[in-house]
């Protein structure tokens, strides 16, 4: 049996393709996790990939990563990277790695998007690379 990824997608991320396409790309979450399908083949994993603009929604299923045994989680916490403490404690909470992913490089934006509670209990993050930054997150996952 494959290992399972899970890739996690917070609020608004549903938009990508249409939403501020000069900072997150004309790439839908459709085309993103077209490809990521694709690459996991390639590496022997199966990915889980799920959009929520509920915060509640994402801790759930950080649990159930670690209740499945997951392999690893891909996490784009969009906007709840720099407000949610919840977030922050689920991730530090379970024994699945979490590798946070951004498309955009936050430190290169608003000075409010310059901290990530998240990544402060994530395993690592990548950000800056577009939808590259999903694959680049999908090649850590498959290698830990």
């Amino acid at each position: 049996m494959a290992d399972t990824i899970y890739v996690l997608n917070g609020p608004n991320l549903n938009l990508l393709g249409t939403r501020e396409p000069e900072i997150y790309g004309s790439d839908t979450l459709d085309d993103i996790g077209g490809r990521l399908e694709d690459r996991a083949r390639a590496l022997n994993c199966e990915i889980d990939m799920r959009q929520s603009n509920h915060e509640g929604h994402l801790i759930d299923w950080l649990h159930e990563a670690q209740s499945t045994n997951a392999k690893a989680v891909i996490l784009n916490p969009g906007g709840y990277t720099h407000t949610s403490v919840a977030l922050h404690d689920a991730v530090a909470a379970i024994t699945t790695p979490v590798i946070e992913i951004h498309l955009s490089n936050p430190h290169a934006r608003e000075k409010f998007r310059h901290t990530s509670y998240v990544g402060r209990a994530a395993r690592g993050t990548i950000a800056g690379f577009g939808a590259l930054s999903y694959l680049l997150a999908l090649e850590a996952a498959a290698s830990l």
